[in-house]
C-alpha cells in the first residue's frame, strides 16, 4: 500500500505487549508514531505470555508489536518507520555523532562553569576545562568496558602492540590526567601522562589513516563505538598533548 493511500485510511490496529512486568517500548513507539501520523488506533494488549505466543502462531509472526493499516499488515516498529518512509538507520553504520554528542556537552559544562567561576564563559581555564572535561568523558567511554576497549586499541596502537599491558591502563591514565587537569593540580604528574599517552595517540593514529590508509573504528568512545578512526582521534590526541606542554609552561614559567 502506498503512503498516499495510508494516508486515506487514518485507522490502525495494534497488537503489543503490555504486561505487569513488561510494557513493550517498541509497541509505545509504535503508539507514538501512529499518533503523530493522526491515525486512530484500535490499540489490543496482549496480557500475558501465552496470550502473545497464541497470537503469533495465529499470525505465523516471530515479534510483537504488529500493525495494521487498512487491513493490510504492516509489521513491527521498524516495518512501519518504512512504511512511513523513515527507515531506521544501520547499527553497524559507522558515526560521528558520540563524539560530536560528547565535545559539545562537554563544552557546554565547561562554558557553565566559566560563568559560573569568573562571570564569562569565553576564559582560557574554560579552554583548559573543556579539553579536561572530554579526556574524563572519553575515558568513561572506555571504562565501561576495558577489555572491549583494549581489544579495538590493539588493532592500531603502536604501544599497545608492543606492550599489551598499556591497552588496559590507557583508560585509567587519561582519567587521572584529566582529572587533575581540572583541579590544576599535580601538573608535574598529568602533564607528562597527558603528553605522553596524547604523543603516541596521535603518531599510532596518523600512521595508521594517513600512512597505512587502513579504514577501521576509533576505540576513542569505547570497545563498541561506529567511530571511524581518523581526525576525531588525531584531534583527541592533539589536545592531550597541547595541555601536556601548556600547563606547565602556564604554572612554571608563566606563574599563572
Amino acid at each position: 500500500m502506498s503512503i498516499a493511500n495510508a494516508s486515506a485510511d487514518k485507522t490502525a490496529t495494534l497488537h503489543r505487549m503490555v504486561m505487569d512486568k513488561h510494557l513493550c517500548p517498541s509497541g509505545l513507539k509504535a503508539k507514538a508514531l501512529l499518533e503523530r501520523r493522526g491515525f486512530t488506533i484500535e490499540d489490543h494488549h496482549l496480557k500475558t505470555r501465552a496470550e502473545t505466543d497464541a497470537f503469533k502462531a495465529k499470525h505465523d509472526v516471530k515479534t510483537t508489536p504488529q500493525i495494521w493499516i487498512g487491513g493490510e499488515r504492516i509489521g513491527g516498529y521498524d516495518a512501519l518507520r518504512v512504511h512511513f518512509g523513515d527507515a531506521p538507520k544501520d547499527k553497524n553504520a559507522t558515526s560521528y555523532r558520540p563524539v560530536i554528542a560528547i565535545f559539545a556537552v562537554c563544552a557546554l559544562l565547561a562554558m557553565a562553569v566559566s560563568w559560573h567561576s569568573f562571570g564569562s564563559i569565553f576564559t582560557l581555564r574554560a579552554f583548559e576545562w573543556f579539553i579536561g572535561f572530554s579526556m574524563a568523558v572519553l575515558a568513561i567511554q572506555k571504562l565501561q568496558n576495558v577489555e572491549q576497549f583494549s581489544t579495538m586499541f590493539l588493532n592500531y596502537d603502536l604501544l599497545a602492540r608492543r606492550y599489551v599491558p598499556y591497552g588496559y591502563a590507557y583508560p585509567f591514565l587519561e582519567a587521572g590526567a584529566a582529572i587533575l587537569m581540572v583541579a590544576g593540580a599535580l601538573v608535574w604528574l598529568s602533564a607528562p601522562v597527558a603528553l605522553f599517552i596524547g604523543t603516541i595517540g596521535a603518531v599510532s593514529v596518523f600512521k595508521a589513516v594517513y600512512i597505512d590508509k587502513r579504514e577501521i573504528k576509533c576505540a576513542c568512545t569505547g570497545g563498541g563505538s561506529n567511530v571511524p578512526l581518523g581526525f576525531v582521534s588525531l584531534t583527541e590526541n592533539l589536545m592531550m598533548m597541547a595541555m601536556g606542554i601548556w600547563m606547565p609552561v602556564k604554572i612554571y614559567l608563566l606563574g599563572w
